[in-house]
């Protein structure tokens, strides 16, 4: 594998964008090694600018469901982008992305367009403050809700307990608005609203963890959330930025039947665009400017482009039920693959899983929260990350990161990705 391009332009890189990258994970720090730079993708593989190929299993992160360079969605973009690329001002496609994600997710009553994942949360939670008139939040380890300071928050010891900034930068005020829970563990839930009685505006979480790896929501954990949420008067607020669209039509909501106040949602209702959204109840958007008194605007927010992008992808998803089956079909077949080379080889190693979305944790432990995601091997998991991109399978660069497969990966590249799995584990032997 040839990688001398990528990596001249990776020492350019570090002159003049930050650690060279302009997101962190992209810096392979996690894994060991340089970063691979793109120049194009096609279907179920993404090629490196030195012409390597890979079977791409991040896709993006989530929003390329199916697969890269999408007709449809190709034309929906040139079509848009020869209309111009930026009005500032409403077009049609705003309105019709609009109804649909309405339609698609039945909790969703009014959608504000953003630009991004962050800012759909950011703005959530300031609109749950407005609401409420209370000004804590409740997060839980392990959860992303992006780079808003208020998410950036790490634990303290104790159900009362605040938090602490995870970040130079974030100040130790915003830490005392942000409490923390265990994912999964709905009696410490209680226990902290209890000690902050009528302080709390919201409960936000990621219905089904996808960056402490793939982690669900154990039985009861998330219908336990929308009783307490009932009877202390807090908004529950689902980020389905990766779930949303990618698990079912209507998302994790529809899969584990638990209705949100809120919904914040990203990556997919763009296509692979920049792009996000919050939404819900009709009475609770309405507090949004210019109709209510919480303040969020954006000069590209509802841009044609991405608009016209995330149209055709739901589109197509919303008319063709059966993608989800497909792609889940194919997800268990990577699973089956697995779980028989870890039982070859006498493994104790996890995997989880859900829909489109998997994990392998380098741990012999139950992965329900970060304390049990954090004993995993994060070495052997870089080794692993390595010997795949030099076979050819591109992996997220990180062990606390889910997998996405697309509708484009099919056997072939099944058995692709579980045998270089198999000749990890043989090779592993001697080493």
């Amino acid at each position: 594998m040839n990688i001398t391009t990528s990596k001249d332009l990776f020492e350019r890189a570090k002159d003049y964008i930050p650690g060279g990258v302009n997101s962190p994970v992209r810096a392979f720090k996690a894994v060991g090694g340089d970063p691979i730079f793109f120049a194009n993708a096609e279907g179920a593989y993404m090629y490196d600018e030195d012409g390597n190929s890979y079977i791409d299993l991040i896709n993006s992160w989530g929003p390329m469901i199916l697969g890269h360079a999408n007709k449809n969605i190709e034309e929906a973009i040139f079509k848009a982008v020869i209309g111009s690329p930026s009005f500032g001002a409403p077009n049609r496609m705003e309105v019709e992305l609009a109804e649909l994600i309405t339609e698609m997710v039945p909790s969703i009553e009014k959608v504000r367009m953003v630009n991004s994942g962050t800012e759909a949360t950011m703005s959530a939670i300031r609109l749950a403050r407005g609401f409420t008139k209370r000004e804590k939040v409740l997060k839980f380890e392990g959860c992303y809700h992006g780079h808003g300071d208020s998410f950036l928050i790490a634990a303290g010891s104790g159900a009362a307990t605040m938090g602490t900034p995870d970040s130079p930068g974030v100040t130790k005020g915003t830490a005392q608005d942000t409490l923390l829970a265990p994912f999964n563990n709905i009696e410490r839930v209680k226990e902290v609203v209890a000690a902050n009685k009528d302080q709390i505006s919201a409960i936000i979480v990621e219905p089904v963890a996808g960056n402490m790896g793939c982690v669900l929501p154990e039985t009861g954990f998330l219908e336990g959330l929308r009783l307490i949420c009932d009877k202390e008067g807090i908004l529950l607020i689902f980020d389905e930025v990766m779930t949303g669209f990618r698990l079912a039509r209507g998302g994790a909501q529809e899969v584990f039947g638990v209705k949100p106040d809120l919904t914040t949602l990203g990556k997919i209702i763009g296509a692979g665009m920049p792009v996000g959204a919050y939404g819900g109840r009709s009475d609770i958007m309405d507090f949004v400017s210019p109709q209510g008194p919480v303040y969020q605007a954006g000069t590209l927010s509802g841009n044609p482009v991405a608009m016209a992008a995330g149209f055709a992808q739901l589109s197509y998803l919303n008319d063709n039920p059966e993608v989800y089956q497909n792609i889940e079909k194919t997800t268990k077949k990577i699973l089956s693959g697995y779980q028989k080379a870890i039982k070859k080889h006498k493994l104790k190693y996890t995997m989880n899983h859900i829909g489109s979305m998997i994990s392998l944790f380098f741990t012999d432990k139950k992965v329900i929260d970060f304390e049990t995601a954090k004993t995993c091997d994060t070495d052997l998991f870089g080794k692993y990350f390595r010997f795949n991109l030099e076979n050819g399978v591109y992996l997220p660069p990180a062990q606390f990161e889910s997998w996405f497969i697309s509708n484009s990966i099919e056997d072939v590249e099944v058995q692709k990705i579980i045998q270089t799995f198999e000749q990890f584990l043989e090779h592993s032997k001697g080493n």
